[in-house]
């Protein structure tokens, strides 16, 4: 996520340059062929570019808004679990009565369970989770494909114990079971959001509608710029390629890059704060930005 309200113009170059390459490669051909091909046969009307140009804004305004609103949906969910991971552990370690065994168990376990689903929301192997598992707990979970959720099954085995021991009431395992199904929301959530593909019409036609606009606008401007019609239509189509590359680049908010949800930070700001909780000294320290400008 992008802390800083100034993005350098090297960064967003970066993004685009191999299409601004193909801009220019374009503008150039459709300038070389409207001075030697067509220039003496006919005129390109000005309004074919307005009329693209007109459509264009209507496909990156729609494409835009859904991106934004799949990384918004993804941060509220994150933030969902924030809240609920501290009531959660503050619930475990102020509702048993007894041994605090299973609890502090438990409570390691949610820890493993946000590290988990993280690694799978990047599609990556994620070692921190293993540390705050049993070597039971390791075992079951390998044997499943879904690995979060398998410890959210364990999480229920381990509070349905609390209940037969008599050491939380029906109130407060209900209370607790309750967050468990919050978490699989969460969970299910997120999910949704990672498998649904953005419609790839979309991107697709926004960006051959971008293509044609730089062409016809740069045949159309070079009858009175000349050859400087070429770096006006590479201009024209770098602020429409510009605004479409942001805007695609939330459509994936769990993405590890600098514009996608902070994971990183977020499970790590959990992990300290359910492991102070557990009035634990080994504490790691908080995830920090990157050059300032960025934190994943």
């Amino acid at each position: 996520m992008l802390l800083v309200q100034n993005i350098r113009l090297s960064r967003i170059l970066r993004n685009t340059w191999k299409v601004d390459l193909i801009m220019i490669a374009s503008c150039t051909g459709a300038y070389l062929i409207r001075e030697y091909l067509i220039a003496h046969h006919f005129e390109i009307p000005v309004i074919i570019p307005s009329l693209l140009g007109t459509a264009i804004a209507f496909f990156i305004g729609f494409n835009n808004n859904q991106a934004y609103d799949r990384w918004w949906e993804g941060r509220k969910i994150w933030g969902s679990l924030v809240n609920d991971s501290r009531s959660f552990a503050r619930s475990l370690i102020s509702y048993p009565s007894g041994s605090d065994e299973i609890s502090r168990r438990m409570i390691c376990r949610h820890i493993a369970f946000l590290y988990a689903l993280k690694a799978s929301l990047r599609g990556a192997t994620d070692e921190g989770l293993s540390k705050y598992l049993t070597d039971e707990d390791i075992l079951e979970i390998n044997s499943q494909s879904n690995m979060h959720n398998a410890l959210l099954n364990i999480q229920a085995r381990d509070l349905q114990k609390l209940s037969q021991n008599n050491q939380i009431d029906g109130f407060r395992f209900m209370d607790l079971n309750q967050m468990l199904v919050r978490f699989t929301d969460s969970m299910g959530m997120s999910e949704r959001i990672k498998n649904t593909v953005f419609p790839t019409t979309y991107t697709y036609l926004t960006k051959v509608f971008i293509w044609l606009f730089v062409v016809s606008f740069t045949l159309v401007i070079s009858q009175s710029a000349g050859v400087y019609s070429i770096f006006l239509g590479w201009l024209i189509g770098f602020v429409f390629v510009s605004t479409q590359i942001n805007g695609m680049s939330l459509v994936d908010p769990f993405r590890n890059n600098s514009s996608g949800v902070p994971l990183n930070q977020i499970t790590r700001a959990i992990e300290i704060n359910l492991l102070e909780m557990l009035q634990e000294s080994d504490i790691p320290e908080p995830v920090r930005a990157i050059n300032d400008e960025y934190i994943l």
